[in-house]
């Protein structure tokens, strides 16, 4: 692997994480594969963006059956059902955000806030400022029906006794502005350099990781950190058709182990770092494995 001057090269070569990096890229690679994928990849496309969708409004507190969310059409009766549709309008738009993201990542993330809350918010696409705070990452708990990340404590990942990871306040907006600036300026770097460099999975876990822990928007920072996620996995070439919904793992993995696994990159060392990516390389084979049984369900003339 060629690190050239890329800064998140030396993450790829953390404990574990060059085994992540080639069992997804296999795994992704196998799915590309499979026979339905020559006829019906939209069908899979649009069934991928529903699902990853669906997974990331009950990550942001809203936990709605898929057919449920298949079913409706007024997204704006709840706090619910606009979370729900601000997750299926990112989901929607985020194929055609690709060419700006590569030239211009901050405009990509203020579109995203804008579609998940609307332009009748007068805090639309704007980062935070002043004094403002930031809504909690995990409003809901949702428990894990794949492994446990957690260390089994009651809170789902405390902080030194104090709050979980999610409900600390975010960095003042000053500093939160600031660090999006950096990040833009290494994605940036990375959209003028031909070859080398870290792989799709650690980019894109790290605009994800650092999303999180800035929570630049006033609300709905999950939501545009997941769909910025999947955005970076389809711009970097990884899953070019967007056809593996990780947030579907993420909830799958539960919000205890995603918190435990945040923490770890807020921590910034090595094991921690090493942790986090491991928790989006995992999450990312769950929605190849979701993806695949749609798949299977097409071949068989179920779907």
């Amino acid at each position: 692997m060629t690190t050239g001057t890329d800064p998140l090269a030396p993450l790829a070569l953390l404990s574990g994480v060059p085994e992540a990096v080639a069992e997804v890229r296999k795994n992704v690679d196998r799915l590309y594969g499979h026979r339905v994928m020559r006829r019906r990849a939209g069908e899979v496309t649009s069934e991928s963006a529903l699902r990853g969708a669906r997974a990331s409004a009950a990550l942001e507190g809203a936990d709605w059956p898929l057919e449920e969310v298949r079913r409706r059409t007024d997204f704006g009766a709840d706090p619910e059902a606009r979370t729900v549709g601000a997750a299926l309008r990112l989901s929607a738009e985020a194929g055609q955000l690709l060419s700006v993201w590569r030239t211009s990542p901050l405009q990509v993330l203020a579109r995203l806030h804008l579609l998940a809350v609307g332009d009748g918010d007068p805090a639309a696409g704007r980062p935070r400022r002043g004094d403002e705070g930031a809504d909690p990452l995990f409003p809901r708990e949702i428990a894990a029906t794949e492994g446990v990340g957690t260390d089994g404590s009651p809170d789902g990942g405390a902080v030194g006794g104090g709050l979980p990871v999610g409900e600390l306040p975010p960095p003042p907006p000053a500093e939160a502005a600031a660090r999006l600036d950096q990040l833009a300026g290494l994605l940036a770097a990375r959209a003028e350099r031909p070859t080398g460099g870290a792989p799709a999975l650690v980019v894109a876990a790290v605009v994800h990781g650092e999303l999180l822990a800035l929570r630049p928007f006033g609300s709905y920072n999950g939501l545009v950190a997941r769909a910025a996620q999947r955005i970076v996995l389809t711009a970097e070439g990884l899953d070019p058709k967007a056809i593996c919904p990780a947030e579907v793992g993420l909830a799958e993995l539960g919000t205890a182990a995603y918190r435990q696994a945040l923490l770890g990159y807020l921590a910034g060392t090595p094991e921690g770092l090493a942790r986090w990516l491991a928790h989006c390389a995992t999450g990312l084979g769950l929605g190849v494995r979701e993806s695949t049984a749609v798949c299977e369900a097409m071949q068989r003339g179920m779907v």
